[in-house]
């Protein structure tokens, strides 16, 4: 079993922290088939664990990471530590996720750099212990010959880790951006293994705008003359200059534009003009140190099969089926077909030139909408026999995930009768939000978390009728 927080009694012993905690890894030595159709001979897992798990082992917390997280979500890894885990803000004694009630693991997916099977590890296939004389006898990592992973293939490992630990349903699964993917996705394909579902600042899937964010960020690394198509490693060279713009691109979207005006408006770093290229407003010196931080502790490999598997994410895939119709049905497209008849009318009564304009925009109208039903649909069709209880919370400046499609998720769950609740918080941070100790916010989890689940408040042999909330 993993290694549980230790309380320290040094300069890290914050209030509310889990102290001093000690990552464990796990390894599996069967073979694990990824969706695209590769598989891993073996894999290992790193994962860290705070509070203590009670004797039904009732009271676990899954917590799932973001794009550039890893499983140091709480606490500090030495006395000398400067730096407490990603979402230490959320976990710990009286937080959020309570540690003195809940027993939290976070776990480094495969694919990381951070511990976990990944670029970095080494591949099996290279190793050749019983031929000395291959000219390829000296085990090499995986670079990129490391598959391309889902997220669906993420939860399959936290799920085969589940079995390891011996927990059968977990009190709640909780993640913010990629991380709420994750939780959304448990829902979906392990419906009786979870109770509760959070979902913060998350989508059911990428927009056209974010998938294309992504690819400016993947060919800023994958054209650095650096990178050696992946072996970068083997070459004794690194893909820094495009693993800094692809990290500059990817924190301009985290941002909002008051958030960034707020904090350096125009300003200048040296207080006047230089005429060059080099950095002189504020901005710019805050993106290359963000971008110039990254790059020092993280893949470049790994950023390349992580963001795509934001673009494969999409919870529908496979039910999209008989049960998604192709074409609108007659309930649901009534409003287009009304707006129809007024406009066909009007043009037919004016006989103007602009004719043409209006039915190419009634086309539109009639399309958005026919793609509008048919994705919430899918989403139905998808969490139709989900199990668990949901919190889906937004952020009112978030544009990289905007409020908008946390609502499509509370659309699709209401419309199927799930118990959900929606907060969207009013927060200056962008999609950043997610990470700040916001007390609505840190709120509505604590509360979510704590309260009883909905089956456990009604009456034996009384009927569960779902319910949606929003706030």
């Amino acid at each position: 079993m993993p290694k549980e927080a230790v309380p320290s009694t040094d300069a890290v012993d914050s209030v509310g922290s889990v102290g001093i905690v000690t990552p464990k890894i796990f390894h599996f030595a069967e073979p694990l088939t990824l969706e695209c159709n590769r598989t891993l001979p073996s894999f290992d897992l790193i994962v860290e664990t705070y509070g203590t798990l009670n004797s039904d082992k009732s009271n676990a917390v899954l917590i799932c990471h973001a794009l550039s997280g890893s499983h140091h979500a709480a606490g500090f890894h030495s006395s000398d530590d400067k730096k407490a885990g990603w979402w230490d803000n959320m976990i710990g004694p009286n937080k959020a996720i309570d540690t003195n009630q809940f027993y939290v693991v976070c776990v480094n997916n495969i694919g990381s750099c951070f511990g976990s099977t990944g670029p970095t590890t080494i591949n099996p296939d290279s190793v050749h212990a019983d031929d000395d004389t291959s000219e390829h006898s000296e085990s090499q990592v995986y670079g990129p010959d490391f598959p391309l992973v889902t997220i669906k293939d993420w939860v399959k490992t936290q799920a085969i880790l589940s079995d390891r630990l011996g927990i059968d349903v977990w009190h709640a699964v909780v993640g913010g951006s990629m991380g709420g993917m994750q939780a959304l996705q448990w829902s979906v394909d392990y419906p009786d293994r979870l109770k509760r579902c959070v979902v913060i600042a998350s989508t059911p899937k990428l927009s056209a705008q974010n998938i294309a964010f992504n690819e400016v960020a993947r060919q800023s690394i994958l054209s650095d003359p650096d990178f050696k198509n992946g072996r970068y490693l083997q070459a004794g060279t690194y893909p820094r200059r495009g693993l800094i713009l692809a990290r500059m691109v990817g924190h301009i979207t985290y941002l909002t534009d008051d958030a960034m005006k707020a904090k350096f408006g125009r300003d200048l770093k040296s207080g006047k003009f230089m005429y060059g290229y080099d950095v002189e407003f504020q901005v710019e010196s805050y993106l290359r140190y963000q971008g110039e931080r990254f790059s020092e502790n993280f893949d470049a490999n790994t950023y390349l099969l992580m963001t795509k598997a934001l673009d494969y994410f999409d919870p529908t895939r496979g039910y999209l089926t008989s049960d998604c119709p192709s074409a609108p049905s007659t309930e649901t497209t009534e409003p287009v077909a009304e707006l129809e008849d007024s406009i066909g009318a009007s043009v037919e009564a004016a006989k103007t030139a602009t004719q043409i304009e209006l039915e190419d925009d009634l086309a539109v109208i009639s399309n958005n909408e026919h793609n509008r039903q048919q994705e919430l649909t899918a989403l139905k069709a998808a969490f139709a026999h989900t199990q668990c209880q949901y919190l889906v919370v937004s952020f009112t400046t978030d544009w990289r995930f905007a409020p908008e499609r946390s609502q499509e998720i509370v659309d699709a769950l209401m419309a199927t009768g799930k118990p959900v609740n929606y907060i969207n918080v009013d927060a200056p941070h962008g999609h950043d939000s997610f990470l700040f100790d916001i007390p609505r916010y840190m709120g509505a989890v604590r509360g979510f978390l704590t309260a009883p689940f909905i089956a456990e408040r009604q009456p034996k042999n009384t009927r569960q009728q779902p319910t949606g909330a929003r706030s």
